[in-house]
């Protein structure tokens, strides 16, 4: 199994990022997907989620408006469009299957979105 986030980059406040997380040897479609951050000195903490069709969604109050998760499950990948960014956006940011134990041990290497001046 291989998840590979990209899209990271630095932004000025209020920019905007779309990051996408690939995976492979593991099929999305019929799971939950979430995408999560970290960032220096802080623990992980599951930043939005979406249903396995991608009807219903769900957000960290922190991002709610201003993040967007979708999915693509013919390609087996995740997005998340970030607009409107603040500096405490700043982090490494990881998407999981968080309903699936065997994928709780799968961590790609994360995007680093930095937002500064």
């Amino acid at each position: 199994v291989q998840l590979v986030e990209s899209g990271g980059g630095l932004v000025q406040p209020g920019g905007s990022l779309r990051l996408s997380c690939v995976v492979s040897g593991f099929t999305i479609s019929g799971y939950h997907m979430s995408w999560y951050r970290q960032a220096p000195g802080k623990e992980r903490e599951l930043v939005a989620t979406i249903s396995n069709s991608g009807g219903i969604t769900d957000y960290a109050d922190s991002v709610k408006g201003r993040f967007t998760i979708s999915r693509d499950n013919a390609k087996n990948t995740v997005y998340l469009q970030m607009n409107s960014l603040k500096f405490e956006d700043t982090a490494m940011y990881y998407c999981n299957a968080p309903y699936v134990p065997v994928m709780r041990s799968k961590w790609g290497q994360g995007t680093q979105v930095t937002v500064s001046e």
